[in-house]
């Protein structure tokens, strides 16, 4: 079995070491067979595959999919705990992500989030709703990239 590690680093300085860093999340990616690829992470199996077009069967999520997916629900559990906190009405929110992509460069160009709130959604939070999901630590992640690593051992 092939066995990938990918760390997660941000930039440092040569010779200058910054001790609050700390590594936080291992994953081992494993190619079960055909396109697919596994990421594991502590108990969880999170699958991938590909559109049937792409080679795949369609089988989970592919992992763009996921990057949104971890986006979204970032962003979704901050709305969510905002409205715990004040005890809103939830019944019927949802966000809905939708995504901009260029075809020439492949390259992602926009994400837009938008959260769709209850009828009697108090209007002197929409604005702060959308503050605090802007804490979201996979946007910021994506706004600020960490240095991304590969090595082959």
């Amino acid at each position: 079995m092939a066995h990938i590690i990918i760390t997660l680093s941000p930039t440092a300085t040569p010779g200058y070491t910054n001790k609050l860093l700390e590594t936080c999340i291992m994953m081992e990616i494993t190619f079960p067979g055909g396109v697919q690829v596994n990421a594991q992470s502590e108990d969880f199996t999170i699958a991938t595959d590909q559109p049937e077009q792409n080679g795949g069967q369609n089988s989970a999520p592919a992992p763009f999919d996921l990057l949104l997916a971890s986006l979204g629900t970032c962003a979704g559990f901050y709305a969510l705990r905002f409205c715990q906190e004040r005890k809103l009405t939830m019944t019927g929110m949802r966000l809905e992500l939708t995504n901009e992509h260029n075809a020439e460069t492949n390259r992602l160009e926009k994400v837009k989030m938008t959260l769709h709130v209850p009828e009697d959604f108090p209007e002197k939070y929409r604005r702060v709703v959308l503050r605090a999901m802007n804490q979201c630590s996979v946007k910021k992640a994506l706004l600020d990239p960490p240095e991304i690593e590969l090595i082959t051992a």
